[in-house]
């Protein structure tokens, strides 16, 4: 049994039904669920990373992500590129680029004349330059979740929609699942891939603390008539200067311009709490745009959510076994950044639920000991 169908849960859970087994993957409120971390639209898909291990993952991710796309026949992927810009050289810059090139992943420099004769709807008079991923792009997230439980349902597997608490440790093993109603679920093995809610979960037996914090979205509509923000003339972008902003051209349901803060929130109750935007957030985000987006100052809201992060040191992602126990794992700390490995990582989490893998032998990803002592 699989319990939590993001993109930790969800991937695992269609991963180790292809491998063969028979798999129950369970959600409390269903895949992309508005209170999931990975609810949503969409997501940005990259492999720009500093750190050598997140771009072998996202590599794979990504063609696992096109291989699916192929298998179901729904459009998940968008590759529009991503821009990456600032004002001044810095250090994700320069280690980015040295381990996209590394990896045989294609990018080019750009020159702040390049961005402003490429992309004249952005002002760039005072960058120092960027450089521009052709092959990411984003996710349609909400839609992605979706997809993948509906594919291991068509493929054998079960799906099942309840709130649901881990049962006693007897012997060195889970010994099942109580739902709501009293009544139990067991299986032979375990995967707890709850997101936000792991923490809550197992925290006191992890001997961690996975910090959850409150992030906010702005939606905003772009003018009538006018293309410039849209996907066909304008890629993913992210800006780097005293804060980490990144946005999303265009398009969807909501068919606004999207842009976030990446900068971490205070902590916050992915179940209870309320998920009203501030206005604070609201006057930073309007700042920016009237900024770096002229043609965006005073562009109408359309739409704003608050979403969070379970940070976990490092950016790693947490995969280990449920201490004291041999037929459960845990996942999660998706920092902010996990929802593009799915694929990846449930290719990861299924090894070691199957036995071909030890936990630790992947060094995108943490152990329950790591993190209790962050090296």
């Amino acid at each position: 049994m699989v319990i939590g169908a993001g993109a930790f849960g969800g991937w695992t859970a269609l991963r180790l039904g292809r491998l063969g087994a028979e798999v129950t993957l369970v959600d409390s409120w269903g895949p992309g669920h508005a209170r999931a971390s990975s609810g949503g639209e969409t997501r940005v898909l990259r492999r720009s990373y500093p750190e050598g291990d997140f771009v072998r993952l996202a590599d794979r991710a990504r063609l696992l992500w096109l291989e699916e796309e192929r298998r179901s026949g729904l459009r998940l992927f968008e590759p529009i590129g991503v821009l990456w810009m600032s004002t001044a050289p810095g250090e994700f810059e320069r280690r980015s680029m040295e381990n996209l090139e590394a990896h045989g992943v294609p990018f080019e420099r750009l020159d702040p004349s390049e961005i402003a004769r490429r992309y004249p709807q952005l002002r760039s008079d005072d960058m120092y330059g960027g450089f521009f991923e052709p092959g990411a792009g984003y996710l349609r997230a909400s839609a992605a979740c979706r997809a993948v439980r509906d594919a291991l349902v068509a493929e054998g597997g079960c799906y099942l929609q309840a709130w649901c608490e881990p049962g006693e440790i007897r012997s060195g093993e889970l010994s099942g699942l109580t739902l709501p109603d009293g009544s139990t679920r067991a299986a032979d093995r375990y995967v707890f891939a709850g997101g936000p809610w792991l923490a809550g979960q197992f925290g006191e037996r992890l001997g961690i603390s996975l910090r959850v914090t409150r992030q906010e979205v702005f939606v905003f509509g772009t003018p009538r008539g006018d293309d410039r923000f849209g996907p066909g003339r304008l890629p993913v972008w992210a800006w780097l200067g005293d804060r980490f902003w990144y946005g999303i051209p265009g398009e969807g349901s909501v068919g606004g311009f999207k842009v976030a803060d990446d900068t971490r929130g205070p902590s916050f109750d992915p179940t209870s709490a309320d998920r009203i935007p501030s206005a604070d957030g609201l006057e930073r985000v309007r700042n920016f745009l009237a900024d770096r987006f002229p043609g965006m100052a005073g562009a109408p809201l359309v739409d704003a959510a608050v979403c969070q992060y379970t940070e976990a040191p490092g950016g790693r992602f947490l995969a280990d076994r449920l201490p004291g126990t041999s037929n459960a794992w845990v996942s999660g700390g998706g920092s902010g950044h996990g929802f593009k490995h799915g694929p990846a990582i449930g290719e990861y989490l299924a090894s070691l639920v199957i036995g071909d893998r030890e936990p630790g032998t992947d060094r995108a990803f943490s152990t329950v000991e790591e993190i209790r002592t962050p090296r």
